[in-house]
């Protein structure tokens, strides 16, 4: 949705009782922090409360938000003139000061459980040229620098020093210049917001109220009884009811989410969860062989996964990026269901018979989690890999996820940028602090190849030779496997009826995005 077609969403008028929108979660909010965890239910949460120099609209297109304007000044300068009369939510003004100590803080934040430092990896140094007036210098030409930035959340130095999660969670540090305030965050419920009464945008709603409601058949009930006015991530069993029920309308968009398998990458030894027939730790880590990849790939029969785990609501794929989205190879197709290869190639590695090893998933975190790795589970076992799912709430997860104690998990990754270089920057890149690479490299995948092409395309400012070197990252990610991708989403929310939604392509559901219908004009 262009700026634009958002303002008019933003301005129709409203009924006093439709100044109240509730929103339905299907995923709890870990921290108020922008900088904590990089995931779509804090990002969506943060949209409401912060700013960003650049935002992305519901089709991931960059426009204009804190930063007025942007223009490259050469290759590796780019100026940003800062919108004037920005307020903070406490009444102080918003500087580039503030921008400079967001720059700051983001990869310095401790215990993160997957940074943001990555959209900053490009950048030198920052001039202030004046209060309103960035110049903005880069180790190399980086094209990309305007949509990194969208996902850069701006906190003020004032109230944000020193600050930690807890501090953002409490509300003490959580001053933004986004159009709500925050009201109140529990933990584990909810999140209430205020109108910003200073801001610069037109705003629909006086008090958003965002509940936590994993459970799919609580959100659909929830929705029906009209105690909320929308809910996200429909499960798949009640989007048919769904879309015959009068009282609401469902929204639907393509995804930039990919689901896939990740094998850990962290061990030369014995893996977490990973042992032979018997039961005894494999000696080695059998994921370092592109042979096991490549045949539990070919075990996976994905359009299954499509037609009777996602009910349709998901496509098969082999890369990170739905078709028609800048990188995406049409010459990658998603990898044929072929077990007796997968046997053939299981025995080539040295595992005629097989091994163990636990699928470790959430089961409430993305639409049919812990669904899809229990269909793969019986998939891999009927070529002689006996799979056990250990399927978690998000919230135990996450930690263990973090600390490398999965021998193969169940992922998933949104490139909000909607292009080539999110995935590879955050998943597959060598995680590396220094260089602000692979901030969601849990695994801890390395390949200087990738790598080597990420900051090829990254620094290329001809866009046709730089969706080239996505093409050239996705063939060679097909033919390597190092995560075993299965299917991309199709979002999908149901509204009530009364209520205009744009679904985004990110996933986020954002008040900004809600509003009523526009009444129809009587004829003359």
């Amino acid at each position: 949705m262009r700026l634009a077609a958002l303002a008019l969403l933003m301005l129709a008028p409203l009924s006093a009782s439709a100044q109240v929108l509730t929103i339905g979660n299907a995923s709890v909010v870990t921290s108020l922090d922008p900088h904590w965890h990089n995931m779509v239910p804090n990002n969506a949460t943060a949209m409401h409360l912060f700013d960003r120099l650049v935002e992305r609209d519901a089709l991931a297109k960059p426009y204009p938000s804190l930063a007025e304007s942007y223009r490259a000044v050469s290759d590796t300068e780019w100026e940003f003139k800062l919108r004037r009369g920005v307020k903070w939510h406490d009444g102080r003004d918003f500087t580039a000061d503030d921008v400079v100590f967001t720059f700051g803080r983001v990869p310095t934040v401790a215990n993160s459980p997957g940074g943001f430092f990555g959209y900053l990896r490009a950048i030198s140094r920052v001039e202030v040229l004046d209060p309103h007036t960035l110049r903005i210098h880069t180790h190399q030409p980086h094209p990309l620098l305007p949509l990194d930035l969208a996902s850069v959340g701006i906190i003020s130095r004032h109230a944000a020093t020193g600050a930690n999660p807890e501090d953002f969670n409490s509300g003490r540090a959580a001053i933004g210049t986004g159009p709500f305030r925050l009201v109140a965050y529990r933990s584990g419920e909810g999140v209430e917001l205020a109108r910003h009464q200073a801001d610069w945008r037109p705003t629909p709603w006086s008090q958003v109220k965002i509940r936590f409601m994993t459970n799919d058949a609580g959100r659909t009930a929830a929705l029906l009884s009209g105690d909320v006015d929308i809910i996200e991530q429909i499960a798949t069993s009640d989007i048919a009811r769904l879309r015959r029920e009068p009282r609401v309308v469902v929204t639907q968009v393509p995804s930039v989410r990919t689901v896939f398998l990740s094998p850990d990458y962290s061990r030369q030894g014995p893996v977490p969860g990973v042992t032979d027939n018997a039961g005894q730790p494999l000696p080695r880590n059998p994921f370092l062989d592109e042979r096991v990849r490549r045949a539990l790939s070919l075990a996976i029969n994905r359009d299954l996964l499509v037609d009777r785990v996602m009910e349709g609501a998901a496509v098969a794929t082999a890369q990170w990026l739905p078709e028609g989205a800048f990188g995406f190879n049409p010459a990658v197709r998603p990898q044929r269901f072929d077990p007796d290869q997968a046997k053939r190639l299981l025995a080539e590695a040295g595992f005629p018979e097989g091994f163990r090893l636990t699928l470790s998933s959430p089961n409430d975190r993305w639409p049919n989690d812990a669904r899809l790795s229990q269909a793969v589970a019986q998939m891999w076992a009927r070529v002689g890999v006996k799979t056990q799912v250990e399927a978690l709430p998000f919230a135990a997860f996450v930690p263990r996820r973090t600390r490398q104690e999965f021998g193969m998990q169940l992922g998933a990754w949104g490139s909000s940028t909607g292009e080539g270089s999110n995935y590879l920057l955050s998943i597959v890149s060598t995680y590396d602090r220094e260089k602000l690479t692979g901030a969601g490299n849990m695994t801890r995948h390395s390949d200087p190849v990738l790598d080597r092409l990420l900051v090829r395309g990254a620094a290329t400012m001809d866009d046709q030779a730089r969706e080239r070197t996505w093409h050239e990252a996705v063939t060679y990610y097909a033919q390597h496997e190092p995560m075993i991708q299965l299917v991309q989403y199709v979002n999908m929310w149901a509204v009530r009826r009364g209520l205009t939604h744009q679904p985004r392509m990110d996933e986020r559901t954002v008040a900004m995005g809600v509003a009523q219908d526009m009444p129809t004009m009587p004829a003359r």
